[in-house]
């Protein structure tokens, strides 16, 4: 199994959502966060005065799928999410060792 980690733009969330259940996934769990990266924030002026906005929102979305998938959902929340602008966000997938249902006791590949 993988937990696959993207940060993407906030607007792009309904549209990759859509995109994932139309593939087979069946959930995720989605946090607003706030970060930078390669653009590091940027100004913006509020009633006249200009400031930095050292941290741009996104939406962070964990989803765990059986090795089979990884593939799959990785190019397609990479391809639904782009806009070819900066700070289109960042994918990360990591080994997850094991996985229990709470309400069945179901484990691992069953339990996602």
């Amino acid at each position: 199994m993988k937990l696959i980690i993207a940060a993407i733009k906030p607007f792009k969330l309904e549209e990759v959502r859509e995109a994932l259940t139309a593939i087979g996934v069946r959930g995720m769990m989605v946090t607003e966060v706030k970060g930078f990266g390669s653009q590091s924030g940027h100004t913006e002026i509020y009633r006249g005065a200009e400031y930095a906005v050292n941290f741009v929102p996104k939406v962070k979305l964990e989803i765990v799928v059986a090795d089979a998938m990884t593939e799959q959902v990785v190019d397609t929340i990479a391809t639904t999410a782009k806009t070819d602008k900066i700070g289109d966000g960042k994918i990360f997938v990591l080994d997850v060792e094991g996985a229990v249902r709470v309400r069945t006791g179901e484990t691992n590949d069953d339990a996602i």
